[in-house]
């Protein structure tokens, strides 16, 4: 029995976060909010109008929306997406591209990922971990 996401709402949020100088055919929107404004689907698109290719692709990134006893998996979670870039720039760190920044920033990412999981397992503590309560 597939599950279906809960109600959400179209908008379009650009992200600006991502953006460097040397990448800025790349941009980032939030496509989907739920009932608490917050985004529950991001497009990354290639831009065809800065650099001129005539091709228009684009990655559409579903996060999870509403609790997985209710909903089902239906997303990816924080902590999914987090663990992708983690090994990307740790597999950077076995190469020629291994650097300074991309320590720290797996540092960060590592801290990241603690705290989501000791939140977790505080709401796991509290009976509330798949509840839509705080």
């Amino acid at each position: 029995m597939t599950r279906q996401r809960p109600p959400s709402k179209s908008v379009f949020l650009p992200l600006t976060d991502h953006e460097v100088e040397c990448a800025p055919s790349v941009r980032v929107s939030a496509r989907q909010v739920d009932h608490n404004d917050v985004p529950t689907e991001y497009e990354i698109l290639h831009d065809p109008v800065i650099d001129g290719d005539q091709r228009r692709e684009f990655v559409l990134i579903p996060f999870q929306h509403g609790t997985v006893p209710k909903h089902g998996l239906n997303g990816v979670t924080n902590e999914s997406l987090l663990a992708i870039v983690l090994r990307r720039l740790r597999g950077f760190q076995r190469s020629p591209f291994a650097c300074r920044e991309n320590h720290v920033a797996i540092a960060k990412i590592e801290d990241a990922l603690l705290w989501l999981h000791h939140r977790t397992r505080d709401r796991q503590a509290r009976g509330v971990e798949g509840e839509h309560q705080p």
